[in-house]
């Protein structure tokens, strides 16, 4: 579902790359910090922690062959680097690293409170670990809801696809909770909103991402038979709201947690 890089970003790259310098400039962490990039797939926030956070070292870790060398490609930055690894077996050692963030991917972890366990061993007492997560319910990742709304108005079995339905951790609740399980400082658990505009110039930039395959809604057009597609993307162009000129102006909402580990273990 997720591994071709030159597919993801035209779908949620472009998009997620806004959302990661907002939660990065959130962090407020100081510069010459070691951070590590949890599930970093094409590099969104490996980029812009170098941006913005004046790092001493990111390293990124990612299971796809395909996005490591995409994030090794177009991130080239002496220091970045880029590894094959397992979110829920992270390949740090305890202690070493001063933040460790995850953007969008926590939803897609057959474990998620193993990663992020394992985002909390690999940071030093007192240092941070984020995750932010689009919001799939009404009023959040609007690109999306629009998509299987008409989906689901053509097919009632496609239903069962909807991330608003499959990932319920992309929520405030949900996802304070984790952090908070993890064994994170309780008075440091943060989660807030990063709202970003999604504008889009015209119909066939909003749809020709679906087209690629990367994701559960492009997944499930490629399935279709050519048909479907057609059927689909015209109930498309007719529920999305266009402007006088033609662009097509959605939001996208993603919620974003941070905490700290304890600067000392608590003893019973």
């Amino acid at each position: 579902m997720w591994g071709e890089g030159e597919a993801y970003e035209p779908y949620i790259g472009r998009w997620s790359r806004q959302v990661a310098v907002e939660c990065v400039r959130r962090l407020g962490v100081a510069e010459g910090s070691d951070w590590r990039d949890i599930g970093c797939g094409t590099g969104a926030v490996t980029r812009a922690v170098l941006d913005v956070a004046g790092p001493r070292r990111v390293v990124g870790v990612e299971p796809s062959d395909g996005y490591v060398r995409y994030a090794r490609q177009h991130v080239t930055d002496s220091r970045a680097q880029f590894v094959r690894g397992d979110a829920m077996r992270l390949p740090f050692p305890d202690g070493r690293a001063s933040v460790a963030v995850s953007g969008l991917v926590l939803n897609f972890v057959p474990a998620p409170e193993r990663a992020v366990a394992e985002m909390a061993r690999i940071v030093r007492p007192g240092g941070t670990v984020a995750a932010y997560l689009w919001d799939y319910t009404q009023g959040g990742m609007e690109l999306i809801r629009y998509f299987w709304k008409a989906a689901v108005s053509l097919d009632e079995g496609s239903r069962e696809l909807d991330e608003a339905l499959r990932f319920p951790l992309c929520a405030p609740g949900p996802l304070d909770e984790l952090l908070r399980a993890a064994g994170l400082a309780d008075v440091d658990v943060e989660v807030d909103e990063i709202k970003i505009p999604t504008r889009f110039t015209d119909f066939d930039d909003y749809w020709a991402p679906f087209l690629g395959g990367q994701g559960p809604a492009p997944s499930y057009l490629a399935s279709l038979p050519r048909k479907g597609q057609d059927a689909l993307r015209e109930r498309l162009r007719a529920d999305v709201p266009s402007e006088a000129d033609g662009s097509i102006a959605l939001t996208a909402r993603a919620w974003n947690g941070r905490g700290r580990r304890p600067n000392a273990e608590v003893r019973p």
